[in-house]
């Protein structure tokens, strides 16, 4: 099955998000058009700490248990959603702001349980936490126009350039089953599968 690890931003962050992208043009029904954006939906926005890909059904309770060991230790970081910009020109994400370091820290946990229980981690380190929001469409008249179309993925990036929601605690790392497709609009089907403590109060490991 194709996992990941992730935290989950709590409601009210959920909700100061999706009113900010409202009033950017963010539309809540409808299907996109070619050169707009295609909106991920709130029940799966999540910040990624590490991509696991396919994992036999056997290694799953084992990943889930290294995790938990190298949680173990991390201090919750006190983080907020804050700012936003485009990935390849096509992936339009919110960043992270507060305790990044302690988030990254989250994110190289993950990463080194994944690489002990499957023997591959991902090539890249997480250094720039963030959650998707939107994909941009390819638009087969682009070269036709003289201007982007209302909605644009940069568009809305600048608009949310000085974005700040609330504070927040990841006090929980989540091991997330993806089933692509079988979401709601055609997105993939988010599963939880183990629910890790972080110890709001730990001592935290030095970067």
């Amino acid at each position: 099955m194709r996992l990941f690890a992730a935290v989950r931003p709590p409601h009210d962050a959920l909700d100061h998000l999706e009113a900010a992208l409202t009033a950017v043009g963010r539309l809540e029904t409808g299907p996109a058009v070619p050169g707009g954006l295609r909106w991920t939906v709130r029940e799966n926005w999540h910040v990624t700490l590490a991509f696991y890909g396919e994992v036999p059904d056997g290694a799953v309770g084992e990943l889930a248990d290294r995790l938990a060991e190298h949680v173990a230790g991390r201090r919750a970081p006190q983080v907020d959603l804050r700012g936003a910009g485009v990935f390849s020109g096509r992936t339009l994400w919110v960043g992270v702001g507060g305790d990044v370091t302690g988030l990254v820290e989250l994110c190289r946990a993950a990463r080194e349980a994944g690489a002990e229980v499957l023997g591959r981690a991902e090539e890249r380190e997480r250094v720039r936490p963030h959650l998707t929001v939107g994909r941009q469409l390819p638009d087969p008249r682009a070269r036709r126009r003289t201007s982007r179309p209302r909605g644009h993925a940069h568009d809305v990036a600048h608009a949310l350039a000085v974005y700040c929601g609330p504070r927040w605690t990841a006090h929980e790392v989540l091991l997330v089953r993806s089933e692509p497709g079988r979401g709601a609009g055609g997105g993939p089907l988010y599963t939880d599968l183990a629910r890790i403590a972080v110890d709001p109060d730990g001592p935290g490991v030095p970067g």
